[in-house]
Order: structure tokens, then C-alpha cells, then sequence
């Protein structure tokens, strides 16, 4: 979509930026699934723990990824819905039993909970947490939203499921989250908030059941993610946006699933699982994200500014005002989770941007451009409140209109009335003398080819 839109630079330099923010969240999701692994059955349980233990164990994790995403999307489909099934028991069956400082449903526990009052990231460098580093790890669990347009290839009506599945989504875990918090604050005191990350375990009908919800919503996420970022970059190789450099993703396919690519996404998040630090990932991939969603943002404000006719949301409540405060908001909240990771994220796209245009070889690909939409709606806006009887000689300029017959064998008088315009106004115009259904209408491919050189020999001359 950005890609038709903004151009090929803006959406293969935005693609690339997603396709590695997929990548990031992939990493962050098997980390985040390993700790609650070695959470529950080590250190004095089944599992060593350790840096590279953890590094083992999310190796282990991502291999599983990879089998699922090679056999094809019909199995990560399957896979996903026996996950959601299991992860479903854990909502069902949550804070019945009081150990600890469960509190049950109290004002005072609510009170106590409702200002911020940050403690240690022991993940890290043991620096204190700020409200940055909260919302840069609470926003990666809210990424998931695009995970049906990244699957688009595989839907069976793309333009009808993905917003009804977007919306339904979005409403059905903002829900779930404002519940989930709200039930939290009301029955656990802080001290139990911040110093037992796995809270939910005494205070359930079945320990077990948080181990399987947590195992189960991390895999589920990283393998999503996994898939999508190889849809993404099949997208960019089919689009030719990196020329040969990507060739071996189009020829690394079988039976419709990019084998190459998926590879290609695995070894990468690989490489991300080095990071270690669940926070320090969650806050690369939330700036990765946040760029995304500014980029569709902008996209579909300058498609609304520019009254495009094929751009008609059927969302009933879209206007240009919800496109700036989401492209706004997504500026600001980059630059509040890390202003590092925002400013290098955005010089990194800025620089795609001007390698693509410089080197890509689909920057001839005539996808339009919103940049020409906006220059024809503002020239005819302009043109219009343009009011002949405020003509003054001062400002008047020439508007020529130039006729004839052959402009190969006119070059000399085409130059001569273009140094006369002075700027003004000026059309040159073909003759053709004949009858009008003597004419082709649909020109040949070799006369469409004469006009385009015309006319390009004739922007020569009026340079």
C-alpha cells in the first residue's frame, strides 16, 4: 500500500524498516518465551539457567518456528488455532485462590496502584525503569494488528477480511488488556507486582495453566511475526526494490511458500536473540513499529489531502484529522521510548529513501506517486482562484498557444516562442490534417514510443 502510494523509495525504504521490526519482534517474543521457561522448571528444576543456556533454549524455540513456517501457512494456521485454545484456559480460569499478598477485590489495593512508582530493570543494567521503558514493552505486545495484512497473499478476500479481522482484534485484546489490568490492580499489591513476574501462578486454579498461557502467546506471537516478515520480503523481492540482491527469494520458492525467505527471516532473528535484554529488544521493536504505523499514517493522509478517487475507506469514522493525530502520535511516542533507536530509525529510512531512488531499479515502476497527486490538486486549487478581473499590467504574462504540423521540423520556432513566454503560459499543440476517423485511436506501441521521446526532446528544449 505505501509502496502505490508514496512511491517505490518511500515503501521499499518503510518495507525494509518493517520487515526488520518483524524480525525484532520474532526475537523478542522467543526471549520472552525462554524466560518464562526458565521462570518455572530452573534454576533447581529440569533447566540450567544461564546466558548461553537462554541463548540454547531460544535457538531450540526458533528452529521450531522455522519447521512450522517452511511446511506452509495452512500449518502455522493450524498451529495458531490449537494455541489460542490452550491460551484461552488461562483467562477462564484466573484468581480464584488467595496466596500471598492477593488481596481479593479491595479499594485500598486499587488506590495503591493507580500512581507509578518505578523499581529496578533487573533484565539489564539495574537502571531504574522509567514510564519510556513501560510503554516500550507493553507497545510490542500490541503489534500484532498488521499480522493479517502480512498474510494478505494468503487470504481468500484480502479486502474484506483484513479490516474486519484488524478491527475485530484490536477491539476483542484492548478489551482483554483493560480487564486484565483492572482485576490486577484491584487484587495484588505492589510489592507482589514488582517482584514476582509470574504473580498469576499461586493465585490460579492451576499453577500450570499460566505456564502453558505464557509458553503458548509468546510462540504463537514470534512464529506470527516469523511468517509475516517472510511475506515481507518476498514482497520487496517481487517489487524488484533491491534488483538482484533479493533475486533468491522469487527463485527459493516452492509450492507457493517462500522457502528463501523464510530462511533468510530465521537466520535473522537469529542473530537478534543475541541482544539478550527482553526490555532493550522491546524498545527497538517498538520504535521499528511506531515508523511503520507513521508511514500508513501518512500515506493515507496524503491520499485523503490530495482527494485521490480510488482511495474510498469504507471506514465510516476515517477522516484526514484521525491520519495526522496517528501519524503525531506515533512521532512522539518514538521519541519518547528512546530517542537513540527513533533518530537512528529515522535516518536509516531517510537514507533508503535516497539509495532507492538513486539505485533501485524499480524506481521506473509506474505505481504513482502521491507526490503527483498533490501537485495536480494544489495547481487546480490555485488555478482557480486565479480572477481575470484582478489582471494588472504589472503582472500580465503571455499565454501562447503554438500550433503546427510537425514539431521534429519545428525545433527553431518551438525555442523562439519559448524565449518570448517570459514564464507565462505555454502549449504547443500537434496538426494533423485528415479526416478524425481516418486516425488510429489506440496508438501502437511504436507510436506511443515516438511520442515519448517527443516529448522528451522537447522538455531538452525547453530547459
Amino acid at each position: 500500500m505505501i509502496s502505490r502510494t508514496l512511491g517505490p523509495e518511500f515503501g521499499g525504504s518503510i518495507g525494509t524498516l518493517f520487515f526488520l521490526a518483524n524480525i525484532v519482534s520474532s526475537a523478542l517474543y522467543i526471549t520472552g518465551c525462554t524466560e518464562g521457561l526458565v521462570e518455572n522448571f530452573g534454576p533447581s528444576g529440569a533447566l540450567p539457567d544461564g546466558q548461553w543456556w537462554r541463548f540454547l533454549y531460544c535457538s531450540l524455540l526458533n528452529f521450531l518456528s522455522l519447521l512450522v513456517c517452511l511446511i506452509g501457512a495452512t500449518m502455522f494456521a493450524k498451529t495458531s488455532v490449537v494455541i489460542l485454545a490452550n491460551a484461552n484456559k488461562v483467562v477462564q480460569n484466573e484468581t480464584y485462590h488467595v496466596f500471598g499478598n492477593y488481596t481479593g477485590f479491595t479499594v485500598h489495593t486499587l488506590q495503591n496502584n493507580l500512581y507509578p512508582k518505578y523499581g529496578k530493570d533487573y533484565t539489564s543494567n539495574g537502571d531504574f525503569v522509567t514510564f519510556a521503558t513501560v510503554f516500550g514493552v507493553l507497545f510490542s505486545g500490541v503489534t500484532g494488528i498488521m499480522a493479517g495484512a502480512n498474510m494478505s497473499g494468503e487470504l481468500r478476500n484480502p479486502a474484506r477480511n483484513i479490516p474486519r479481522g484488524t478491527l475485530s482484534a484490536v477491539g476483542f485484546t484492548f478489551i482483554c488488556y483493560l480487564l486484565l489490568s483492572f482485576l490486577t490492580a484491584s487484587t495484588c499489591t505492589r510489592f507482589l507486582l514488582q517482584n514476582n513476574f509470574l504473580f498469576m501462578m499461586p493465585i490460579n486454579v492451576w499453577p500450570p495453566f499460566i505456564t502453558i498461557g505464557i509458553i503458548t502467546a509468546t510462540f504463537s506471537a514470534s512464529l506470527s511475526n516469523l511468517i509475516g516478515s517472510s511475506r515481507i520480503l518476498e514482497a520487496l523481492a517481487k517489487d524488484n526494490v533491491f534488483g538482484f540482491l533479493l533475486d533468491f527469494v522469487v527463485c527459493g520458492t516452492w509450492k507457493g511458500n517462500p522457502i528463501a525467505a523464510v530462511f533468510s527471516s530465521w537466520l535473522l532473528v537469529q542473530m537478534m536473540m543475541l541482544i539478550g535484554s527482553l526490555n532493550t529488544i522491546a524498545q527497538i521493536n517498538s520504535v521499528l513499529f511506531l515508523l511503520s504505523y507513521l508511514a500508513t499514517n501518512l500515506a493515507c493522509l496524503g491520499l485523503e489531502i490530495a482527494s485521490a478517487p480510488n482511495f474510498r475507506p469504507s471506514f465510516k469514522y476515517f477522516t484526514w484529522h484521525t491520519a495526522f493525530i496517528g501519524l503525531l502520535g506515533t512521532l512522539v511516542m518514538m521519541f519518547v521510548i528512546n530517542i537513540i533507536y527513533a533518530s537512528f530509525s529515522i535516518v536509516l529510512c531517510l537514507l533508503l529513501v535516497v539509495l532507492l531512488h538513486l539505485f533501485s531499479p524499480s524506481k521506473t515502476a509506474n505505481w504513482g506517486s502521491i507526490s503527483q497527486a498533490l501537485i495536480f490538486h494544489q495547481v487546480r486549487k490555485y488555478l482557480l482562484l486565479l480572477d481575470s478581473r484582478k489582471d494588472h499590467v504589472k503582472f500580465w504574462r503571455p499565454q501562447i498557444l503554438l500550433m503546427v504540423g510537425n514539431p521534429r521540423s519545428c525545433c527553431p520556432l518551438i525555442q523562439f516562442v519559448n524565449d518570448l513566454k517570459k514564464s507565462g503560459l505555454y502549449i504547443l499543440g500537434h496538426v494533423k490534417v485528415g479526416n478524425m476517423s481516418d486516425f488510429v485511436i489506440d496508438p501502437t506501441l511504436d507510436e506511443y514510443t515516438h511520442w515519448l521521446t517527443l516529448i522528451d526532446h522537447l522538455k531538452v528544449i525547453y530547459l
